[in-house]
């Protein structure tokens, strides 16, 4: 029996590279290779590599990360050092150690890192069990980085967020140094201008300026729209304008259609009505979906979607400050329900489609992938 893992390097052309990469603002990079996986049963794994972290304040940190991806979308391993995040300025070595299922897909190992700092990488290696349960090396690309970065590219690894089409982060820069834990150069990222991220314990609350109750639902309302975005927020136009199927809808007509339904809500608890012309003009396709809707919205930036959903939460929240936890319980006039079941509404709707998102990022094929195939036999 063996195994036979095919390393999948993304940037050999940094020409192709470069022309498939958008560019986003972020709060934390990461760094990849992909490794095809053939599992006749479960293997162990050891990554390796050698890490400091200049951090600018305690939001900073380092870590390596490894995931396996499974083949009908099981759960497989994951580890990005959250749990141990790497802040030290001096050389350490760091390992992961896992597992890859038998039903693995691909292995992914890389770097990652957050916030404002320069981080340093250097020596990754990887080991995998073989049949006969001996950790042997497995071949990675550039793992010393000796072949120097430039710009955006890093010979052999993936710069970047969002899956196979990446998009370079706007905050993070990247270049060879000469500071290495061996040989003459290791890989050094900066990040400067990061927006601080809040790494506080995940709670419902009432958020300030609000009557109790509807501070709760802008809480809950604010999570899952920081998820949506979380998800989509790194895609890249291919990704964003993919349509699954002819009956599926592109990912950026439902971020709109999130938008769309939450305006709807608006006018429909807070003015007792529906669109007027102007605002069907604008919403009721979004609102709809259909045919229509995958000829209107492709060719436009994730950034779009997301300014549009960002504007009709803001309003959102200004209505609520305008309201009380009495109106809550009023009723929506020849509508059903009352205010409260209304915005309860909202969230699951958002909940529903957030579903829908995840399910067709994980379907979404490559756009363009250069392989350099290399077989480990046992």
């Amino acid at each position: 029996m063996k195994f036979i893992p095919t390393l999948i390097i993304l940037l050999c052309c940094s020409f192709i590279a470069k022309a498939q990469q958008s560019q986003v603002s972020n709060s934390w990079t990461a760094f990849s290779q992909s490794i095809d996986m053939s599992m006749d049963k479960e293997r162990k794994f050891i990554l390796k590599a050698a890490v400091k972290a200049e951090i600018a304040d305690s939001t900073a940190w380092a870590g390596l990360w490894a995931r396996v991806d499974m083949k009908n979308n099981e759960n497989g391993f994951f580890d990005n050092m959250g749990d141990r995040p790497i802040r030290d300025p001096e050389w350490k070595e760091y390992i992961i150690e896992g597992t890859i299922g038998k039903n693995a897909e691909r292995l992914l190992i890389g770097g990652l890192m957050l916030s404002d700092g320069t981080f340093y990488f250097d020596n990754f290696s990887l080991q995998i069990e073989d049949s006969n349960g001996i950790m042997t090396d497995f071949p990675l690309g550039n793992a010393d980085f000796e072949k120097t970065a430039k710009g955006e590219k890093i010979d052999s690894w993936l710069e970047g967020i969002g899956g196979t089409n990446s998009s370079s982060v706007l905050e993070y820069t990247l270049e060879s140094s000469s500071d290495a834990f061996s040989g003459a150069h290791s890989l050094m990222i900066t990040g400067e201008g990061t927006e601080t991220m809040d790494f506080g314990p995940a709670e419902i609350k009432s958020e300030d300026g609000y009557a109790p109750q509807l501070g709760v639902l802008i809480s809950m309302l604010d999570d899952l729209k920081e998820r949506v975005e979380y998800r989509v927020k790194g895609m890249s136009q291919h990704e964003i304008d993919h349509l699954h199927d002819e009956n599926a809808n592109r990912i950026g007509a439902l971020v709109m259609h999130l938008a769309a339904a939450e305006a709807f809500y608006q006018v429909r608890t807070f003015e007792n009505r529906g669109f007027n012309e102007e605002e069907a003009k604008k919403w009721g396709l979004a609102l709809d979906l259909g045919k229509k809707a995958q000829e209107e919205f492709k060719g436009k930036p994730v950034s779009y979607y997301l300014e549009e959903f960002t504007k009709v939460r803001e309003r959102t929240k200004a209505l609520f400050k305008s309201a009380s936890d009495e109106w809550l319980l009023e009723e929506v006039p020849s509508y059903g329900m009352n205010n409260y079941y209304a915005w309860f509404h909202v969230m699951e709707h958002q909940s529903s489609h957030l579903g829908q998102v995840l399910f067709l990022a994980k379907r979404i094929p490559p756009e363009a992938e250069i392989n350099a195939p290399t077989e480990m036999k046992n």
